[in-house]
């Protein structure tokens, strides 16, 4: 259950363990419950990474004890994660835990009620759902779905690792850069194959051992901003995830940011509770993913979840 606690008149913040959910508002002095929240709400704009700025607290509140209600479990499970995983740690070790606490879910009720919801589905084919070419020295990737904004499916995954180990082993290979084709950069995972894991230790297992995510940090290590992503229009769930593992991140004005697994009775599981974090702290990331909303690309650039932002340009739809 959702905790709120109104800091002009808190009591102290206490050591309950773990703390649970907990969204605080009102002045912004208490460092103790700035630090011990999931995150503070206010009205006002605010540079400090624990505080996000809304139009109305009030408003905000409301919605959030709604989906928080509707979709306990994952909420909890979002929070319990945030604040186990360390992003100046081992990526290895926060994957993993990442890992359990999505195949947690994914074995639970809201998963299977969302999957109730959805009904049959069927995922369309998509000849060469990665594109990878050299540029030189440099490694050029695409995601190649546009007519389904790049919605990140098995095949892709299968591709982008492919694509992404001939960077590792090719040693003459000094840069990669990661960008999608058509409308979007990455919408997120394909919703047409949510449910088709075998069993959830199986897919805990395939998720670690096959994981974009562990590739692009150890390119990010051995090129640093070289490794970089361009991104454009939906860059959500996955697609931000994976993109947040890169060296850097440049955002065309289009662009639109979300973490939207939630309504799904899910977490992020592509890396994203390491990525986002050390980019942006577990505070806005649990934002992003219990709030469900979207942020604008200047705002991810303040955030610092971009690092710079530039012009449109034309894509091939």
């Amino acid at each position: 259950m959702l905790r709120v606690v109104d800091l002009s008149n808190a009591p102290d913040a206490g050591v309950d363990t773990p703390p649970g959910l907990i969204v605080a508002y009102g002045p912004l002095s208490d460092e103790s419950w700035l630090n011990t929240a999931t995150f503070t709400l206010t009205e006002q704009p605010c540079t400090d990474r624990r505080v996000v700025t809304v139009d109305s607290v009030p408003v905000a509140l409301a919605e959030l004890s709604k989906r928080c209600q509707r979709w306990p479990h994952a909420s909890a499970v979002c929070d319990d994660v945030l604040r186990a995983v360390d992003p100046d740690g081992e990526t290895v070790a926060s994957v993993v835990t990442e890992s359990l606490g999505y195949s947690t879910l994914q074995a639970g009720p809201e998963f299977a009620r969302w999957l109730a919801e959805r009904g049959p589905a069927h995922v369309p084919d998509s000849a060469n759902p990665v594109l990878a070419e050299r540029d030189g020295a440099i490694l050029r990737i695409k995601f190649n779905r546009p007519q389904r904004h790049n919605a990140f499916s098995n095949a892709a995954c299968a591709a982008l690792l492919e694509a992404l180990n001939v960077a590792v082993l090719d040693r003459s290979v000094t840069g990669i850069v990661l960008s999608g084709e058509g409308p979007s950069f990455c919408s997120g995972g394909d919703l047409a194959e949510f449910g088709s894991f075998a069993d959830p230790p199986s897919a805990h297992v395939a998720r670690t051992r096959h994981s974009p995510a562990l590739v692009l940090d150890a390119l990010t290590a051995r090129f640093g901003r070289a490794c970089r992503a361009q991104v454009h229009g939906q860059v959500l769930g996955s697609g931000l995830e994976m993109a947040a593992f890169c060296g850097w991140v440049e955002a065309e004005e289009d662009s639109v940011f979300g973490l939207p697994e939630l309504r799904l009775g899910l977490i992020p599981g592509a890396g994203g509770t390491v990525s986002v974090t050390r980019r942006i702290g577990r505070w806005r990331t649990a934002y992003l993913v219990l709030s469900g909303e979207t942020i604008d690309s200047d705002t991810a650039l303040a955030w610092g979840l971009v690092d710079a932002v530039t012009p449109n340009t034309e894509h091939q739809t």
